[in-house]
């Protein structure tokens, strides 16, 4: 089973980070992934048909030993993703999410929040890794009322139980986070970034160890402490000079005063909110003036939120649509555990678990940049009258294209010819697509 070229060719361009063997059984295993129903290495091997090419050692060394860096490598993935951007600030997003395991020995696991079992009221924890993920966020032309978020860089969270038992040093989800936008900033210094996270990740410790060239849109406290620039230092004062100046009100505060009527175009449909905006500084980082924005939807079910953007030129409009882009991010989580199995690679080793999981993330970016640049022309969507027309193609339609074009070059090269081939290679294509 081989891949279909122009995808070797997006690949290959990986080539700086690896050794050519380890880049010539990293394509066999990506090949498998593609193609396996799950995703364990042993799996992609027999799905990308590479049984007895190598020992199959060699391909679980590709993430247990080999000589590459997972930073590296998600930096050339950045790279490819350079030309789909304009000019200005690039939007990261940055999340994390659970990877739930078995096993005692796996490196790194532990009890993390578990979303999808939670509720509001109650908050359950499950078995496994916690992956804190930076993705780009990027508009493509074959799909331009839609935003992606292309994953490039991760870092496994360890919970405090786990380091006190097994050692180490402990470090939050936010530090991991700033650790990873200072990776990616100072490769592009020339370059301006703009990141945007939920509440965990619009904290003291986050607005506070920025990169100088990094903005930042979070989520706020409805009943955040705000304060005004302080008052400049006065000839003959005594004492130390004040960080804060007088106290303002809290977003809850300014909703109660005058506000402003918008529909905006927020997660896929259009909402009618009262809005009010300010310029203030939070009490813990009072050095940075912030743009804060109150919001109170009328309609759409949700209640009254902040929000506030480091760029205090942004409008309040500017502010909630970039938050809106975050959702990509959770889209790319889900995708990269329904469609790639994010969850199912078997490692335990401390590097075979660092890498395998995010293999999946950057299979999907891969797979993004390349239905954006050829498979968009080659994407069929499944005939089903019953339901109506797709706006686009959505990222399981994009494996499954993948998939085809992959069976077609293959077996086009067999030139194969007689009567009845093309109705052979419908029906091949069309069962490799019902099984996709």
């Amino acid at each position: 089973m081989i891949l279909v070229s122009s995808f070797v060719e997006l690949v290959q361009q990986l080539s700086p980070v690896m050794t050519a063997p380890t880049l010539e059984s990293f394509v066999t295993v990506l090949t498998g992934w593609v193609f396996a129903r799950r995703r364990n290495v042993t799996k992609m091997i027999l799905a990308a048909d590479a049984v007895g090419e190598k020992h199959h050692s060699a391909f679980h060394r590709v993430f247990a030993a080999a000589q590459w860096s997972l930073d590296g490598l998600g930096l050339l993935v950045f790279a490819l993703i350079l030309p789909w951007l304009h000019e200005g600030p690039i939007v990261l997003a940055v999340d994390d999410t659970l990877a739930r395991k078995r096993g005692l020995k796996v490196y790194g696991v532990g009890m993390h929040h578990d979303p999808l079992i939670s509720s509001r009221k109650k908050a359950l924890t499950n078995w496994g890794h916690s992956w804190v993920v930076l993705g780009v966020i990027v508009k493509f032309s074959f799909c331009a009322d839609k935003y992606f978020c292309l994953p490039i860089l991760f870092r496994l969270y360890i919970s405090k139980q786990t380091i006190a038992k097994k050692g180490g040093v402990y470090r939050t989800r936010p530090e991991l986070a700033v650790e990873m936008l200072h990776v990616l900033c100072v490769a592009h210094s020339d370059r301006s970034f703009h990141a945007v996270g939920d509440s965990a990740y619009g904290g003291q410790s986050v607005l506070g160890e920025l990169p100088s060239h990094c903005d930042l849109t979070s989520r706020l406290d409805l009943d955040a402490r705000l304060y005004d620039a302080p008052p400049p230092r006065k000839r003959g004062q005594q004492g130390r000079t004040r960080k804060r100046g007088r106290k303002l009100p809290t977003p809850k505060k300014m909703l109660e005063g005058r506000t402003k009527t918008l529909t905006l175009k927020l997660y896929g449909r259009r909402d009618r909110v009262r809005m009010t905006d300010a310029v203030g500084r939070a009490h813990a980082v009072p050095e940075r003036p912030l743009r804060i924005v109150a919001v109170n939807p009328t309609t759409g079910g949700r209640g009254p939120q902040a929000f506030y953007s480091t760029r205090t030129d942004d409008t309040g409009k500017d502010v909630l649509t970039r938050y809106a882009m975050r959702w990509s991010i959770e889209e790319a989580n889900q995708n990269s555990k329904g469609h790639l199995g994010f969850e199912e690679p078997q490692g335990w080793t401390r590097r075979a678990v660092e890498r395998t999981a995010p293999t999946a993330m950057l299979l999907y970016s891969l797979i993004l940049l390349w239905f954006a640049k050829v498979g968009h022309r080659h994407y069929q969507p499944p005939y089903a009258p019953w339901y109506p027309s797709k706006a686009h193609a959505a990222f399981g339609d994009m494996l499954a294209t993948l998939r085809r074009e992959s069976i077609r070059e293959q077996v086009s090269a067999m030139a194969p010819s007689g009567k009845g081939c093309r109705k052979l290679m419908h029906v091949l294509l069309h069962a490799v697509q019902q099984a996709a």
